[in-house]
């Protein structure tokens, strides 16, 4: 393991999380190497497995986010895996999905847990976020004609700041040992229908915003069709389920205990980013 002056790689630097954890590290005073396949220190391919060992060159701690958009990536990641071991990475931190410790191995972000529960030669901490806030400012929960629409009916889920991601995150990148093993699941302060989120966005922009609760197989059929890969409609399909049926994500204190500060409540969230609705369609 590299003591002095430890450099963090951080996979997908340059999306939605990667991006927010940098800016955290960076404050913190850590040293911080980007990867990603453009814009970054570092490339970063997860199909060019020829790009692992270099980024991983003379790093300490590793961000780790699975490829998104796929089903099938857990031998990846254990081969790079196996390539930060050899590297003399000390600690990873990564990021998986809410409620992950219940699902079976054959699931890739439940294999890449278990993998990395095996390892000896390295600690980690498992991140297990609910769904994202920033979903509704940035990607597939954006409103579109005045809607939100996504078949979660009336199913409520403890939206989380990606920003309250990332400062846990870096905690846990600051301070391996205080956090190594542990596995967090991360919420936000409130559970909320998507039908509330809905009129707390539509209150911030100033327009009237509702949610509108597609079947499920025709949402997932748009979204296919959209570009997403065929087989990532089995994860959307127990993603939406999951809430509709009652068991989204619960509040927890969890980010207050690890960063000291609250974890950001939605209104708050929407109050933010309301330029994102205002200067959009609606």
């Amino acid at each position: 393991m590299i003591e002095s002056q430890p450099t963090v790689l951080v996979l997908g630097a340059t999306g939605k999380t990667g991006a927010r954890v940098v800016s955290h590290l960076r404050g913190r005073g850590i040293a911080v190497r980007t990867a990603a396949r453009s814009g970054a220190d570092v490339v970063f391919d997860w199909s060019d497995r020829g790009t692992y060992a270099p980024a991983l060159e003379a790093v300490a701690r590793v961000y780790l986010m699975a490829p998104v958009m796929r089903t099938d990536f857990a031998a990846d990641v254990s081969l790079f895996l196996d390539e930060a071991e050899s590297a003399g990475v000390g600690h990873v931190t990564f990021l998986s999905a809410y409620g992950m410790e219940h699902a079976p191995e054959e699931i890739a972000t439940r294999a890449v847990e278990l993998d990395l529960s095996r390892r000896t030669r390295l600690t980690h901490t498992i991140l297990r976020p609910a769904w994202f806030m920033q979903n509704f400012s940035e990607t597939f929960l954006k409103p579109t004609n005045g809607a939100i629409v996504v078949p979660t009916g009336d199913g409520a889920e403890a939206f989380i700041d990606v920003e309250d991601i990332a400062a846990v995150a870096a905690a846990t990148l600051t301070a391996p040992a205080a956090h190594a093993g542990a596995a967090y699941s991360l919420t936000g302060p409130q559970a909320l229908t998507v039908a509330e989120a809905a009129a707390i966005i539509g209150e911030a922009a100033g327009r009237p915003c509702v949610h509108q609760d597609l079947d499920r197989e025709t949402w997932v059929a748009g979204v296919l069709a959209a570009g997403a890969p065929v087989e990532y409609g089995a994860v959307l399909r127990q993603l939406t389920e999951t809430i509709a049926s009652g068991h989204g994500a619960r509040p927890n204190d969890t980010v207050e205990k690890i960063t000291g500060t609250s974890a950001r409540t939605f209104r708050d969230f929407a109050h933010t980013n309301a330029a994102a609705w205002r200067e959009s369609p609606m």
